[in-house]
């Protein structure tokens, strides 16, 4: 199994490129079953995920068609995905369970097909993630639903109709299935409650460029009008906030200066005011973002994840390396994912001070942190660790890290242009 062998106390210097974001791609995938023409996303990640869901994609009859319409690879991807027909409408276990954003499949295949079987899904295991949103608003709107041997299984024999769809609480996974499903619903579907992320939008967009009549973008309330078909789109995934967070975190701990190229400041702002606070200098340029410390010392702050536009949840992990070694005590209240606070342990055995209490992590700031053997347990937790290696003393070695390639595209290669001393074990 791979590792990652860092040897910290180097700055970073350089640039390095955000590539599209993982979390929009996935469900921008999933969009091409709802057409019988082509969609073709450009801007792509290469990554494990993005992999995962082209077998996903290609087991179900769609034909994809993938090319790099840049030199080595660093420009991003282009895909074609071509759904015009579908034999399978059954998601099977032996990849679902790999992934969890594989459910987002229910959505379009019902709409479109009248029914589906998914298996319930899998991915990281930082606390359950329960599908019961998704069911229950699929019924809302006409579905007949059961669950039979870890599958979904769903019908609609006369078509989904719109409805009213009130969320418990802030799902992203939910919007974005129903949102689909919507849009070639019979009637007018109003979301309330809808997760407002960036990736949310980046959908709306891809969706309404494909035919699909919705309003109240970056709003908690959708409302979509359906039609009776979407047609062929072209359309350009979002730069990844949450890679360009854990960069932004990088040259906090470890010092230096990058320039960020796609960086968008809009996606992130609650992150980059709390970087602010800390001493994290993060400005807007023509290509992106630039970042450096603001001064010697760290300032501790207190954090809340909370739902877009709130702090992101996908940022806690890397965060709190960052304040590891701010002057003073800080506080991170995760309260959108519990048990994912599992890398806490490891940043410990490289000296940090942190005690949990609750859904509350307080990290008391250390002079310094030191290199050790440690173990990668989920995507984030992957980057949290890199983060206190870069700035560790000494050598780290991460085991594990095969989680990083789900998240992080060319990891080793962007942080070797910037000067770090890193390299994959295999």
């Amino acid at each position: 199994m791979d590792k990652i062998r860092i040897t910290g106390g180097k700055p970073l210097s350089g640039s390095i490129r955000i590539s599209g974001a993982k979390n929009a791609a996935l469900p921008l995938m999933c969009a091409s079953l709802l057409s019988e023409q082509p969609v073709t996303l450009s801007n792509m990640p290469y990554l494990a995920d993005i992999t995962t869901m082209a077998r996903l994609l290609a087991q179900h009859g769609v034909t994809l068609t993938m090319c790099d319409p840049t030199e080595e690879g660093f420009g991003g991807r282009e895909i074609i995905l071509n759904a015009h027909s579908i034999p399978n409408l059954t998601a099977p276990y032996d990849i679902v369970r790999t992934m969890r954003a594989s459910v987002l499949v229910l959505g379009p295949l019902l709409a479109r097909f009248g029914r589906a079987r998914v298996s319930l899904p899998g991915g990281c295991a930082i606390g359950s993630r329960p599908v019961d949103m998704h069911l229950k608003a699929l019924e809302q709107m006409g579905a007949q639903i059961e669950l039979e041997d870890g599958y979904v299984v769903a019908h609609a024999p006369n078509g989904l109709h719109g409805a009213e769809v009130h969320f418990d609480k802030v799902s992203v996974g939910a919007t974005e299935n129903i949102l689909m499903a919507a849009s070639l619903a019979r009637g007018t579907t109003t979301l309330h409650n809808a997760a407002r992320e960036p990736e949310i939008g980046d959908l709306v967009e891809l969706l309404s460029k494909m035919g699909a009549r919705i309003t109240g973008i970056h709003t908690d309330t959708l409302r979509i009008e359906g039609v009776e078909k979407l047609h062929a789109a072209h359309h350009r995934v979002i730069a990844d906030r949450i890679e360009t967070g854990s960069y932004l975190c990088m040259v906090g701990l470890a010092g230096g200066e990058l320039d960020l190229i796609d960086a968008r400041m809009d996606t992130s702002s609650a992150l980059i005011a709390k970087l602010d606070a800390i001493g994290v200098q993060v400005t807007q340029t023509e290509r992106g973002l630039h970042v450096m410390r603001a001064g010697e010392a760290l300032h501790p702050v207190d954090i809340t994840t909370e739902p877009h536009p709130g702090f992101p949840t996908d940022m806690q992990a890397q965060m709190m390396a960052l304040l590891a070694c701010a002057n003073g005590t800080s506080s991170i209240t995760e309260t959108i994912f519990e048990n994912r606070y599992m890398h806490v342990p490891e940043l410990v055995r490289m000296g940090a001070d942190i005690v949990i209490k609750g859904e509350t992590a307080i990290i008391r700031g250390v002079p310094a942190l030191r290199g050790a053997e440690v173990m990668a347990t989920d995507l984030r937790a992957s980057m949290t660790l890199i983060i206190a290696a870069l700035a560790a003393k000494g050598e780290t070695i991460i085991n594990r890290v095969y989680h990083l390639d789900r998240g992080y595209e060319r990891l080793e290669d962007k942080l070797t242009q910037c000067g770090v001393d890193i390299e994959r074990i295999r």
